[in-house]
């Protein structure tokens, strides 16, 4: 019998965000989670703006896809619900997309986000067909792009 593939412990880190992928219950509103939990102090004492949140974004995608990718690989799914990654980027970038962060934007960009990310309208449903962690994260990214349009027009109307 062969032995197990030892597990790559970065791409676990990465891929679950630091543990919330194994969430009993909702992993993927758990990263979001993560991600709001993150970025909240990150403005708030920090000085953070939603254009701030996009450049994180856009710097864990690398990272995430290969992240992403690796654990699917190592589990055997096309999307395994631990990986949570995808979700963090996703949702710093619908963040991005607030024209000022008021406790009202943040809960829209998560309720905003997670409803893209459940939904997947065209072409989020199809950006998952992408190959490996490209795949996994692209979907996501179109989520979260959909919610930073909505966010973006709401605060265009002063509606938060």
């Amino acid at each position: 019998m062969k032995p197990a593939a030892p597990m790559n412990v970065p791409a676990r880190v990465i891929g679950t965000w630091f543990g919330l992928g194994y969430a009993p219950k909702g992993p993927g509103t758990a990263g979001s989670l993560g991600a709001i939990a993150i970025t909240w102090p990150l403005h708030e004492y920090a000085g953070f703006t939603p254009f701030s949140f996009w450049v994180l974004a856009v710097l864990l995608c690398a990272p995430g896809m290969w992240a992403a990718g690796v654990v699917a690989r190592e589990l055997g799914g096309k999307d395994p619900q631990i990986v949570v990654v995808d979700e963090v980027i996703g949702q710093w970038i619908s963040l991005a997309g607030a024209s000022h962060l008021t406790w009202k934007s943040w809960l829209a960009a998560f309720v905003l986000f997670r409803l893209f990310d459940i939904w997947k309208p065209v072409p989020v449903r199809d950006l998952e067909q992408l190959p490996g962690g490209v795949g996994i994260v692209a979907d996501d990214i179109m989520a979260g792009v959909y919610a930073a349009l909505v966010l973006f027009a709401a605060g265009w109307f002063n509606l938060y």
